[in-house]
C-alpha cells in the first residue's frame, strides 16, 4: 500500500484485516494507493476505515481482473471516502428530507441514556406504546426520564420496536454478545461446489457487465454494497416490500439499479420471484436471521432454486449469541457497543458522542460489495459458490481495535471539486453527484441509471432479468438499460 499520512499505522492493519477476512493475498495491499488528505474527527479513525473498506472492494475487483490478465492498480482517495460516507448526492433546486423522524435520538433515562430508532412507523408506533405517552419529543423525554436505560430496551424490543442502552465499551466485553461477535470472523465465508460452471468473463472495462444482482437490503449497509455493484457495470434489481419507503436515503443509494415491489406473502409475488432468484448471480440481503426462513426461503430453499449462488448476507449485531436475531440499525450498534460512550469520553460531553457518520453501515458495504465480488472470484477460479456473512457489530469491532484519533488536518467538508460536473436527472429532480472515492485503473466506476424512487418499476416489467426492456426507466443518454 502507497500512502503517505499520518494515520498509516490505522489504515494498514485495517486494510490487511479486510483482506484476510475476503481470503485476498496480502500482497494485493502493495497495488492500493492512497491519496488526499483530512480525517474526519473521531476518537476512532474513521476515515482509515472508510479509505481501508473503498479500498478492499477495489483491490477485490483487481484480483477478479488479474484471473484473466494484469491485475489492474486501484487508488482511494482519503478525502472523498469520508464524504462518500456521508451522501454522495447533492440536490439542485430541491432539497432531501429529514434523515431522522421528530422523536428520533438519544435519552436520558434513569440511569443512563438509551437511542430510540423511530424512522419506520411501526418501530416508532411501538416505542410510543411502551412509552404510554403522545409522539412529542417532551412527552417522550419526561417518559423515558422514569425507566431505566436497560429495562426500557428490552421492552421496545419485545414489542417489535427499535432501541439500543448506551454501554461503555467493557460494559459490552463483558455482555455474552460481545463476547461472542468478537469470536466471530469480520466475513464468514463458507465454499460449496457449483453445479453448473458459467461461461460469464469479467469485461476488463465493465468488471461486472452481464452479472445479475438481487438486492433484498434496506438502511443502509446493503444498498451501499448493491449500489458499488452497480457502478461496475452489474445489473441490480432492488426489491421491497409494498408500502416500505426511504424518503431521504433512496437518492443516494439507488443510484444505477432498477426497483420493483414484491409482496413475499402472495402466492403470485412468490413465483415471480423464485424466478428472479433462479436466475441470480448474486443475491445480497439484509434481512434478520430467521425472516428469510419464516417466509419460505431459509438457506436450504434459496439452494435448492438457485445451487450456484452468491449469498451475502448482513446483521446488526453478530450472527451468534443471544442477540444474534436482535433488530439493529449503525447507530443503535454505537450505542451498544461502547462507540458512543467512548466519544462522549473523548469530548468530554454530557450526552453520547456517535460517530460522525453512520460508518458501521457504509464500511459494511464495502466489505459486503468486496465479498460480492470475492465470490465471483471463487466461481470463476475454483468453481465454487460462496455464502458470505457480515454484521455491524463485527465491522464495529474492526473499528474499536484501532482506537485515537487519526493525527493530521480535519476533514474540510464537501467542496465543488468533490462532485462531477454532469448534472444527474433523479426521480426528485436534477442532481450533482461526488467523483467516485475509488479509481481502477482501466475499470472506472460510472451508474447508467439516475437515482430513482422505490418502486418505480413494476414488477409486470422485471418478470426476469432477460426480459423485456423497461418501459418508462430513465438510463443515462447513451446507456444501455440496467435489465434488458
Amino acid at each position: 500500500m502507497r500512502e503517505r499520512h499520518a494515520d498509516h499505522y490505522a489504515l494498514a492493519p485495517i486494510l490487511a484485516e479486510a483482506l484476510a477476512a475476503l481470503a485476498l493475498p496480502p500482497e494485493a495491499g502493495d497495488r492500493l494507493a492512497v491519496t488526499g488528505t483530512g480525517s474526519l474527527p473521531s476518537c476512532f479513525p474513521v476515515t482509515a476505515l472508510a479509505t481501508a473498506s473503498i479500498g478492499a472492494a477495489g483491490l477485490a475487483v483487481s484480483e477478479l481482473l488479474g484471473l484473466s490478465g494484469p491485475a489492474p492498480a486501484v487508488t482511494v482517495d482519503r478525502h472523498l471516502a469520508s464524504a462518500w460516507f456521508g451522501t454522495s448526492v447533492r440536490p439542485q433546486g430541491w432539497k432531501l428530507p429529514a434523515a431522522w423522524d421528530p422523536i428520533a435520538g438519544d435519552y436520558q433515562a434513569a440511569d443512563g441514556w438509551i437511542r430510540l430508532h423511530t424512522n419506520a412507523p411501526h418501530h416508532r408506533a411501538a416505542a410510543l406504546a411502551i412509552l404510554d405517552c403522545p409522539g412529542e419529543r417532551e412527552a417522550v423525554t419526561a417518559a423515558v426520564a422514569r425507566t431505566a436505560a436497560e429495562d426500557l430496551e428490552g421492552a421496545i424490543l419485545r414489542a417489535g420496536g427499535c432501541a439500543a442502552a448506551m454501554r461503555g465499551p467493557d460494559d459490552w466485553e463483558g455482555l455474552d454478545q460481545g463476547r461472542a461477535v468478537r469470536a466471530e470472523p469480520l466475513v464468514a465465508v463458507a465454499e460449496r461446489p457449483v453445479q453448473h460452471r458459467s461461461p460469464w468473463r469479467p469485461d476488463p472495462a465493465r468488471p461486472l457487465a452481464g452479472i445479475r444482482v438481487l438486492d433484498l437490503t434496506r438502511i443502509l449497509a446493503g444498498p451501499v454494497a448493491t449500489r458499488v455493484l452497480a457502478g461496475l457495470g452489474a445489473d441490480v434489481l432492488r426489491i421491497d416490500p409494498p408500502g416500505w419507503d426511504e424518503p431521504s436515503l433512496a437518492p443516494d443509494v439507488t443510484l444505477g439499479k432498477v426497483c420493483t415491489r414484491l409482496d413475499l406473502r402472495q402466492v403470485d409475488d412468490r413465483r415471480h420471484f423464485e424466478t428472479l432468484l433462479a436466475e441470480a448471480d448474486i443475491l445480497v440481503h439484509g434481512y434478520r436471521p430467521d425472516a428469510l426462513e419464516r417466509l419460505g426461503y431459509g438457506a436450504a430453499r434459496r439452494r435448492a432454486l438457485n445451487p450456484d449462488l452468491i449469498d451475502v448476507a448482513l446483521c446488526a449485531y453478530g450472527w451468534t449469541g443471544p442477540w444474534a436475531g436482535r433488530r439493529g440499525f449503525d447507530s443503535l450498534v454505537q450505542m451498544a457497543t461502547g462507540i458512543a460512550a467512548a466519544g462522549q469520553r473523548w469530548k468530554q460531553a454530557d450526552r453520547p458522542v456517535p460517530l460522525p457518520v453512520q460508518a458501521l453501515d457504509h464500511a459494511t458495504g464495502y466489505l459486503m460489495a468486496a465479498a460480492a465480488v470475492r465470490g465471483l472470484i471463487a466461481r470463476q477460479r475454483d468453481g465454487h459458490a460462496v455464502i458470505a456473512r457480515l454484521s455491524l457489530a463485527r465491522t464495529a469491532r474492526l473499528l474499536t481495535d484501532h482506537p485515537g484519533s487519526a493525527p493530521g488536518p480535519a476533514f474540510g467538508g464537501y467542496r465543488d471539486a468533490d462532485y462531477a460536473p454532469e448534472i444527474e436527472d433523479t426521480a426528485w429532480g436534477p442532481a450533482l453527484r461526488l467523483h467516485a472515492p475509488v479509481r481502477i485503473e482501466g475499470a472506472p466506476l460510472r451508474w447508467d441509471r439516475p437515482a430513482c424512487d422505490l418502486g418505480t418499476a413494476e414488477a409486470a416489467q422485471v418478470r426476469h432479468f432477460g426480459g423485456a426492456r423497461l418501459s418508462g426507466s430513465k438510463a443515462a443518454p447513451g446507456s444501455r438499460s440496467a435489465i434488458n
